[in-house]
């Protein structure tokens, strides 16, 4: 199952920078991982520096 991105994101892009598949766009509050790209590989998860990245 894909990373999720919840409400605690704030925007800042950490996780698009790391992402090596382009999984990650911007929505309508914040940012989201589209699940069918997502390779799972733990580095917007590592990146994000509010911990709105979840398994």
């Amino acid at each position: 199952m894909a990373y999720t991105i919840n409400d605690e994101c704030v925007d800042c892009g950490t996780c698009v920078e790391e992402c090596p598949v382009d999984a990650i766009i911007e929505g309508d509050d914040h940012f989201e991982i589209d699940e069918d790209e997502c390779v799972e590989c733990g580095n917007c998860l590592d990146a994000c520096p509010v911990e709105a990245i979840e398994e």
